[in-house]
């Protein structure tokens, strides 16, 4: 599976090497998507931030400056969302300079030797498709086809990495259910129509990519967290995780392979343009939880989240709980997980919220280990793609958490490099982990891989 070098960790020859981002966060300027309207209402945004002109990549300037820093880290690729509101402002009008815009953008990534991976939905929706119900409306399918369709015919000559709907579980449970995400509902069954409609939506992107365009390759993008039973010799905890399990990875991925509509999506109906809808599955991959059963909970099937009180958490977010454990072996646990679809896999979103940088050096070495490893034992895994390049807007924790390898000053625009881009940079350099890097920073991990 890798190259053989006794003192790095080797990834494969054609491994890409990237960093996630996407157009809300970055570009800066869009003022005409149900997040903007979100951000202007009082209380939605932690700390009252909204995203502004955020890291100001809708001026070519300042993104070209920006993937020079990404070809300096020694990245090879780079996935980045366009926007629906800016291509197509109101229905079926799609304005040609934003596309060409686009163009732009993706030639001065492939001018730096950057591959683009698009994603062509990432959380934004146009303000009249809002207006319509969004992905309520039974039409909703209808707009996203014709959206992609103009979008491939667009960029197809300079991309062939394609996502198409980014988190649908994400965007659908929060909200719709959770209601931390426009519009704020609190629904199950809101919750999972929404759910549903998405993943028709993208069976029809992919069918449509693919006709467009011979050599694409197109994949669907999953948020899988980790789920771990409170206590393993406990039958109720084991089956609460399984279900809790079903319920927030399974659904999701067994529609786009097989077809199927499984629980909470339907009781094993089959979809023809869903079977084997994607080339490749992306992983998203931040949290691990722990779920035991809890017969006070109804509302959330009986079950209880938590995180292990034994592991080390991550920085506080809006809500004033951890986002999360650090766990580096998670990231093992969720591709040896995902082998089982049988599909290559780019782990297209995967960091740690870290003000002051001190965990994430330390967190990304040993994360990379344990995918190597997976690699090792059979997992197809094509690429890794840090979340995020620059620090940026982060949705309903607006300025309140770090993710970036660069760090951003939201007044001043100033952009500085981090100790943890020196260390993915350095990995890179060697496609792979190397032993040294390990000993020094993660001194326990390189004891497990180097003996």
């Amino acid at each position: 599976m890798s190259d053989t070098n006794p003192a790095i960790l080797k990834m494969p020859s054609a491994f890409l090497w990237g960093a996630a981002t996407a157009a809300h966060q970055n570009e800066g300027g869009n003022s005409n998507n149900q997040w903007a309207a979100w951000e202007a209402q009082p209380g939605r945004i932690f700390g009252g931030g909204h995203a502004g002109q955020t890291t100001g990549w809708w001026n070519l300037e300042s993104a070209a400056a920006d993937f020079d820093r990404a070809a300096e880290l020694g990245l090879n690729s780079l996935r980045l969302s366009v926007e629906w509101s800016r291509i197509e402002p109101a229905p079926g009008l799609f304005d040609q300079t934003a596309l060409r815009h686009y163009a732009a953008m993706i030639g001065l990534l492939r001018a730096r030797g950057l591959e683009p991976m698009v994603t062509l939905h990432h959380f934004t929706d146009p303000l009249w498709l809002t207006e319509l119900g969004a992905w309520e409306n039974p039409q909703v399918e209808d707009y996203f086809v014709r959206f992609v369709t103009r979008v491939v015919e667009a960029l197809g000559d300079q991309v062939t990495l394609w996502c198409t709907i980014n988190e649908p579980f994400v965007y659908a449970y929060m909200g719709f259910l959770d209601g931390g995400f426009p519009p704020g509902a609190s629904s199950l069954t809101r919750m999972i129509g929404v759910l549903r409609r998405m993943l028709l939506a993208h069976g029809r992107a992919y069918r449509t990519i693919h006709r467009l365009q011979n050599n694409a390759r197109v994949g669907a993008v999953h948020n899988m967290q980790v789920f771990l039973p409170a206590n393993p010799a406990r039958r109720t905890d084991r089956l609460a995780t399984a279900a809790t399990n079903q319920i927030a990875n399974h659904s999701v991925l067994a529609a786009v392979t097989s077809g199927r509509l499984t629980p909470p999506l339907g009781v094993g109906q089959q979809v023809s343009y869903l079977m084997d809808s994607t080339d490749f599955i992306g992983l998203n991959h931040y949290s691990t939880s722990r779920v035991a059963f809890d017969p006070r909970q109804p509302g959330r099937l009986f079950t209880r989240q938590f995180f292990d009180p034994d592991v080390e958490l991550s920085d506080i977010t809006f809500n004033g709980q951890p986002y999360g454990e650090i766990n580096p072996h998670s990231l093992y646990l969720a591709l040896k997980e995902l082998a089982r679809y049988k599909k290559p896999i780019y782990i297209t979103e995967h960091g740690l919220p870290d003000w002051d940088d001190d965990a994430r050096p330390a967190f990304t070495a040993a994360s990379l280990a344990e995918a190597w490893r997976a690699a090792q034992e059979g997992v197809d895994l094509r690429g890794y793609y840090h979340w995020t390049l620059v620090d940026n807007f982060e949705w309903a924790a607006g300025w309140s958490l770090k993710f970036g390898l660069i760090d951003f000053d939201p007044e001043t625009g100033i952009r500085t490099p981090k100790t943890s881009a020196a260390v993915y940079s350095r990995i890179i350099q060697a496609n792979g982990v190397p032993r040294s890097l390990l000993e020094k920073i993660v001194p326990e991990a390189a004891a497990r891989y180097f003996t």
